[in-house]
């Protein structure tokens, strides 16, 4: 499902999503997937987030947002199922067998506010942005707005958040979706899925 970001100044706003205050001392980070230090990098900084919400009495959920049916919006439930293979944690939601999208998502919030005392979770999703930053994935602190980018009237998402920029935003955003690159979209996945589980550690698969 596609996203707009909170403070992120270099992606098309398309519409207003809620803000939260970022924490002091974690800015927004953003990585570049064809980097060769992507995915420890971006372990690094989502080992961070998990610890700090752990250490607050947080129940970490990984919700991966999006659809199967565009290219573009499958960077969530593709990432969802990558990481399922590569680390046992139990707490994933959003998969291509399961995916979380415009249809439930409001169902799945309500189910795991009821299932987690105190849930800290992290979503990832797909956004549009400028075409120097297509390709970057970036990680913050607060919530994502799902279907921003098309209209779409759904509630904030997220304590954190990781999103990838999978296209150019700006006009004719479904087509956008429809004509992005699998192959970009499947090396986001890669990247984010293997970065997440490194980041949460135990239970992670050689």
């Amino acid at each position: 499902m596609l996203t707009n970001l909170f403070n992120l100044t270099k992606i098309n706003k398309l519409s207003s999503p809620t803000p939260q205050p970022q924490v002091a001392g974690t800015p927004e980070l953003k990585f570049n997937v064809s980097q060769p230090n992507v995915i420890y990098d971006l372990a690094v900084s989502i080992r961070t987030i998990i610890h700090t919400a752990k250490n607050t009495g947080h129940e970490i959920v990984i919700l991966c947002i999006g659809s199967d049916r565009s290219t573009g919006d499958a960077l969530g439930p593709l990432t969802g199922t990558k990481l399922k293979v590569l680390n046992l944690f139990p707490h994933i939601y959003g998969t291509l067998d399961d995916p979380v999208h415009a249809t439930n998502l409001e169902n799945k919030l309500f189910s795991i506010n009821n299932c987690f005392d105190q849930p800290y979770v992290i979503a990832v999703d797909a956004c549009l942005g400028r075409l120097e930053n297509v390709g970057c994935v970036t990680v913050g602190h607060g919530s994502v707005k799902p279907g921003a980018a098309l209209q779409k009237n759904l509630p904030p998402v997220g304590n954190a958040y990781i999103t990838g920029i999978v296209n150019v935003g700006g006009f004719m955003e479904h087509m956008v979706l429809q004509s992005t690159r699998l192959n970009l979209v499947m090396k986001m996945a890669d990247t984010i899925a293997h970065g997440i589980s490194f980041g949460l550690g135990r239970n992670h698969h050689a």
